[in-house]
């Protein structure tokens, strides 16, 4: 069967993020199928559907590389809207404890279908609660919810298995044993892992962190990581306590902690936050192409600090953005966390993240975080993930002199008037297509309201 074919034509300015950066004012993009085939200005094709993008910054979709989609149930509560990351956790568990399979489904499609409306097209998520009950298909009830609402996404498969009663924070209730886990992990590897060009789902494993799991799950991650050909991901150097908590329990720092259990040196993982590495841990994560979450608005939200990005970029560290979970965020304003990337690494030096930077980093470095090669720019041979945003209306007058940088420097709203992912629209003006939103809000907002009462909030 033929593929079907979309025209974007007439782009205001065609950012493609490629090697050579070019921005082609009238741009077109030409696809068939989930394939970018040609770019270019005034192309000469015919096609099933067209978009014009008159008035129109078209980008590659963003690329979110770290989430915690089931937070999106718990954003803004008071208890915790001025607590610091241990104390936040501690207060959060005893609710998500509670979570079940349609608190996991709901939020998964809220937390998404926000990225897909604020320009992202690939998200990872880092699922590391599962409560003893109904919680041992999590992970495919996320892989469904992303498949209908048409996003490109990463499954992280977390774990915790240093409960409260081991000196972790995480409640008993919630963690698992390592041969479960690992068990699990290799289930999903094997049913969902997409292997091929343009998969929509990929697979990766990624315990929660150094103060939740023990010291024989990193290590044996490391190994069967190796084994089965999958990237893995975990916080590191969030806060000053992970760091006294590391020095203090295994007389390490962060980083090096994680490279005595084997995660820093075959270039297959990637850290949340690294808030707290030094410049000698920096070179190291350049030399080993150890990955970057770079996660401005949670870690301001928490008042954790900020990564160190410039001095990652001056190392080849790979650094991409992630929103976080919208418990600390509390938002999945992807386009929104690329401006927070661009001003807050303003305040030591004002020329340290111009606009592109921070644009590069949302798309082809989000991409190398994630270890695609298919993703991440506008080019042939590339995937169809386009983010389209207007910049005609009244809060970008004045700004047409750089219709990119205006969509970080100026705006309203950051939602997108067309997103395209491996070749289909799934927001057409400005609005969801493969769900219904005041549906999945309603949706969303009865399941916070069960898990509020069962865990007596």
């Amino acid at each position: 069967m033929k593929p079907k074919t979309l025209l974007v034509k007439n782009a205001l300015v065609l950012a493609t993020m490629d090697d050579a950066g070019r921005e082609i004012a009238g741009g077109d993009v030409y696809i068939e199928g989930p394939e970018i085939k040609k770019v270019g200005k005034g192309l000469k094709v015919k096609a099933d559907t067209v978009i014009d993008a008159k008035g129109c910054v078209v980008l590659p979709g963003m690329v979110n590389t770290h989430h915690h989609l089931y937070q999106t149930l718990t954003r803004n509560l008071p208890k915790v809207q001025d607590a610091e990351l241990f104390d936040w956790l501690v207060y959060l568990y005893d609710i998500w404890k509670h979570v079940n399979p349609e608190a996991i489904y709901a939020s998964t499609q809220l937390g998404l279908g926000e990225l897909l409306l604020t320009g992202c097209t690939t998200s990872s998520d880092h699922l590391y609660l599962f409560p003893k009950k109904d919680s041992g298909f999590f992970i495919d009830t996320q892989i469904a919810a992303a498949r209908e609402i048409g996003m490109r996404f990463t499954a992280t498969r977390g774990s915790m298995s240093r409960g409260r009663s081991k000196g972790g924070l995480p409640p008993d209730s919630v963690v698992q044993s390592e041969d479960f886990i690992l068990k699990d992990c290799e289930r999903l590897i094997n049913k969902f892992h997409g292997r091929e060009k343009f998969a929509m789902t990929h697979v990766a494993m990624a315990p929660c962190s150094p103060f939740s799991v023990t010291t024989e799950l990193l290590k044996l991650t490391a190994e069967m990581a190796k084994k089965w050909d999958v990237r893995m991901h975990t916080h590191l150097a969030e806060t000053k306590d992970e760091e006294a908590f590391c020095e203090k329990l295994f007389k390490m720092r962060p980083l090096e902690y994680m490279e005595s259990v084997g995660w820093v040196d075959e270039g297959n993982a990637w850290f949340a936050h690294c808030v707290y590495i030094n410049e000698a841990e920096a070179k190291r994560m350049g030399h080993t192409h150890t990955g970057v979450a770079h996660c401005p608005c949670s870690n301001l939200r928490l008042g954790s600090g900020i990564a160190p990005v410039p001095m990652f970029l001056r190392h080849n560290v790979p650094v991409g953005l992630g929103v976080d979970g919208s418990a600390s965020n509390d938002s999945c304003d992807m386009l929104g966390e690329a401006r927070q990337c661009m001003l807050v690494h303003r305040l030591e030096n004002v020329k340290a993240m111009p606009a592109r930077k921070a644009f590069e980093l949302a798309t082809r470095g989000g991409a190398a975080v994630l270890g695609r090669k298919d993703i991440g720019s506008i080019e042939p041979g590339k995937a169809a993930d386009l983010a389209i945003f207007d910049v005609s209306g009244l809060e970008f007058a004045g700004s047409k002199s750089d219709p990119l940088a205006s969509l970080l420097f100026c705006g309203v709203s950051h939602r997108t008037k067309y997103t395209v992912v491996n070749g289909r629209v799934v927001v057409r003006n400005g609005r969801l297509v493969n769900v219904d939103e005041f549906k999945l809000a309603e949706r969303a907002n009865k399941a916070a309201a069960a898990l509020y009462r069962k865990a007596g909030v």
